[in-house]
């Protein structure tokens, strides 16, 4: 791949943010509430009394501290404790589609690119709107740029495999300039009524912009080295939300149909899954530890990270090297990569090697070998 540059990227951050003191507040008033209403199954051992949250417990899990939100005053309202969105009529462009024209807007403005110049718009992300019309053609439409769209979904990783189906369609010739749009808004699939979860995803719009190396000034971007996919299927993370909800014959509860996770089975199958899958990766194109300058990772977990930057180096990563936004973002799956990679990739200088890499549910992992120009 060495004809495709990644050349700019943008990040749309929604202006309201929920502390994990705030998040903890709204939490415990609804167990408050919970074992109140309850009291007498409780007493009578016919139900579990429900457990309070910490905010301490929670960045020392996590590594979160805060998280952005497009909508702050449903999720900490303990009576409903989901983000409120105000319903869009079809003339309307949805709340995605605003959320990915902010992040491409600041994309192409770095390279001072029409969306006239576009081919193709890819929207990657873990949860799309409707099953169509596509969000990318949605995108496209009111961007006014690019000659076809359409929407992939591979979870936390849909942005690296958005980045490698982009690069293979300008490595191939079918296009010259490709953009991969990761909005996700986390909050809507997150149970805030599960101390096990409620603290972890943020929301979130990111934006890259693929090109023909010949469209690109000398020096600018990051040549894409080359990109690496696999996945292998697990039920450890999982939403069952879908339009078969309707036509089945046991309905499921809303915790079902809302994101779940086996956090502890994750931690020990993902990890050492994406450590490897880098390490690999590296070896493929004759480049080892020493070579590396950064890691953009994935922001699910500060520990997880740590474990996998650990075994990818040989050794504990300094802060440089594994730089993190789960304090202020929290986990905000496929675009979080794409966040580390916006606001830690200007420093590098020319010939600098990193990884930006993907992972969850699946599962599935992406890694994009970039070298600097």
């Amino acid at each position: 791949m060495s004809n495709v540059v990644l050349s700019a990227s943008g990040l749309y951050t929604p202006p309201e943010a929920i502390s994990n003191e705030e998040l903890v507040e709204a939490y415990n008033a609804y167990v408050e509430k919970y074992n109140a209403a309850h009291a007498d199954a409780i007493a009578a051992g016919e139900l579990d009394a429900l457990s309070t949250s910490d905010a301490d417990f929670i960045y020392k899990a996590s590594g979160i501290k805060s998280r952005y939100v497009v909508d702050k005053a449903g999720i900490l309202d303990p009576d409903v404790m989901h983000p409120r969105i105000r319903t869009r009529t079809n003339d309307e462009p949805s709340i995605q589609c605003e959320m990915a024209l902010e992040a491409i807007g600041q994309c192409l403005a770095q390279v001072d690119c029409e969306a006239a110049g576009i081919d193709a718009v890819l929207v990657a992300c873990s949860n799309l709107p409707r099953p169509y019309p596509a969000l990318a053609v949605e995108v496209q439409h009111y961007l006014g740029g690019g000659r076809f769209g359409f929407d992939l979904n591979v979870a936390c990783a849909s942005a690296a495999f958005g980045i490698q189906t982009g690069a293979n369609m300008i490595d191939s010739g079918s296009a010259r300039r490709v953009l991969v749009v990761n909005p996700e808004i986390c909050s809507a699939h997150l149970n805030f009524r599960d101390r096990d979860s409620h603290f972890i995803f943020g929301d979130v719009c990111t934006a890259a912009l693929l090109e023909h190396r010949d469209e690109v000034a000398a020096g600018r971007g990051f040549d894409v080295l080359g990109t690496r996919l696999i996945t292998q299927f697990s039920n450890n993370i999982r939403n069952n939300f879908g339009f078969l909800n309707r036509a089945e014959t046991e309905p499921r509860s809303e915790a079902d149909r809302l994101f779940v996770q086996n956090g502890r089975r994750v931690f020990k199958d993902v990890g050492p899954m994406v450590a490897e899958l880098i390490v690999n990766h590296l070896g493929e194109h004759d480049l080892g530890a020493d070579a590396l300058k950064r890691l953009w990772l994935h922001q699910a977990n500060i520990n997880m990270n740590t474990l996998i930057c650990k075994r990818v180096l040989g050794r504990p990563a300094e802060e440089a090297e594994m730089p993190s936004v789960l304090a202020e973002y929290a986990n905000t799956s496929s675009a979080s990569p794409v966040i580390v990679f916006h606001k830690y990739s200007d420093d590098l200088e020319r010939g600098d090697v990193g990884v930006l890499c993907g992972f969850g549910a699946g599962y599935s992992a992406g890694s994009v070998i970039l070298k600097r120009r």
